[in-house]
């Protein structure tokens, strides 16, 4: 299977790699495509791991650490080598006041009313209007600063936000471009409305690997359908009625 996987990387094609559950195929994919790496630096200089959920995100980087680890245990070299995952706001924020909220949508909401330009904007004319201030510090400081060399899970990159107040989202997404491996969701890459924001400035010469790719038709499918319920009718009709009512006045 290295064969056929190497030649794929010389041919820069595409490969299907099939094998049962437990048997290694996460850490074996790993070995060999950093040790392409390590070898061809300037062919392949970043590693996008996709797969699902976030237990699964977490897996892979525990499995990329673990890797290093021993390369380095091995080799007695301590290797400039940077990884993050990166996942939604939700499963970033440290900012209580958003972290608190339930649902995905919600946090989002929060986070872009506090963080707009237009928000900032008028905040610098009203200090009242609320502000983020994880947001502001990464802003002010974050954004000069290199994210030093290492593995990082979302529990790594959250204690990372609290210890220098930044925001651990916004930090994870301006480091994707110094990264040496990014692990994320099917979404930042297949879905067009995220991948425009996160993915577009990534480098050409990267090795893409989808895990349990036979769900990228049902992710497709999701990216690109809209599910509208009765209480979106219904917010709907309230305020077009709203609007009416300020238009009659």
């Amino acid at each position: 299977r290295s064969t056929v996987l190497t030649s794929v990387f010389y041919r820069q094609g595409h490969g299907v790699l099939e094998m049962p559950s437990g048997t290694g195929k996460t850490v074996s994919l790993l070995s060999l495509i950093v040790a392409y790496q390590r070898m061809y630096p300037l062919e392949v200089t970043k590693l996008i791991y996709c797969s699902r959920t976030v237990p699964e995100i977490e897996k892979v980087v525990e499995e990329l650490r673990k890797l290093i680890d021993y390369i380095q245990a091995q080799t007695g070299e301590k290797l400039n080598f940077l990884a993050l995952a990166l996942s939604s706001r939700r499963n970033l924020c440290v900012n209580p006041e958003v972290s608190a909220l339930r649902f995905g949508k919600e946090v989002d909401g929060k986070c872009h009313s506090l963080t707009a330009s237009f928000v900032r904007t008028q905040r610098q004319r009203d200090p009242s209007v609320p502000s983020c201030r994880f947001y502001e510090e990464f802003d002010a400081i974050g954004r000069e600063t290199l994210l030093p060399p290492g593995i990082y899970n979302l529990d790594d990159l959250r204690t990372l936000g609290r210890q220098r107040s930044w925001c651990p989202y916004f930090l994870a997404r301006h480091a994707l471009s110094q990264c040496n491996v990014i692990v994320y969701s099917y979404h930042y890459l297949l879905d067009p409305k995220i991948a425009d924001q996160v993915s577009r400035e990534l480098a050409k010469k990267s090795i893409v690997v989808f895990d349990e790719a036979h769900n990228i038709d049902n992710v497709c499918i999701d990216s690109m359908s809209v599910t509208i319920t009765r209480r979106t009718l219904e917010r709907c009709q309230s305020n077009i009625e709203t609007l009416d009512g300020a238009i009659q006045k």
